[in-house]
């Protein structure tokens, strides 16, 4: 029975070893904005490379194509500044949406229709629009990309 109850204890301290390496590792709202929207000083028009290689190397293609995603090419003290622009409800109903009083730069990356996992392609498209933005945290920053208007 004490055999048994070791055993027990082990893999339970196991379990919970695995739990704690879970939580540190995993990616914050933020970051995941970061690595999946910003792309500060890169103005690529309309490259479909460019969108092949990002979508990739931000690791938006892996088990699975991710539709489409915006990378914005505003640096990121810019971008963190429309979460103090005033509330406007995001496409899910909540309040926490914010749009850019100025146009930003952006390539929009949309998964060509022949295109299939895990050979993800993608089409590039060149835009200047506002950007609408969800933030949160104790440093109030972007969390989700809403829009481009």
């Amino acid at each position: 029975m004490a055999q048994m109850s070791s055993h027990m204890i082990l893999l339970l301290g196991l379990l919970l070893l695995g739990l704690v390496q879970q939580s540190v590792g995993k990616e914050s709202p933020a970051k995941k904005f970061q690595r999946q929207h910003m792309d500060p000083g890169n103005l690529i028009n309309n490259d479909n490379n460019y969108c092949n290689h990002m979508m990739k190397a931000r690791n938006m293609t892996k088990g699975r194509c991710k539709p489409v995603n915006t990378f914005i090419h505003e640096p990121k003290e810019l971008v963190d500044a429309v979460c103090q622009e005033s509330n406007i409800t995001c496409k899910n109903g909540q309040q926490k949406c914010h749009q850019s009083s100025l146009p930003m730069t952006l390539t929009y990356c949309k998964q060509t229709g022949a295109s299939k996992y895990p050979n993800c392609q993608y089409r590039a498209s060149y835009l200047t629009k506002r950007i609408i933005v969800a933030c949160e945290g104790k440093i109030y920053v972007p969390v989700h990309f809403d829009a481009s208007v």
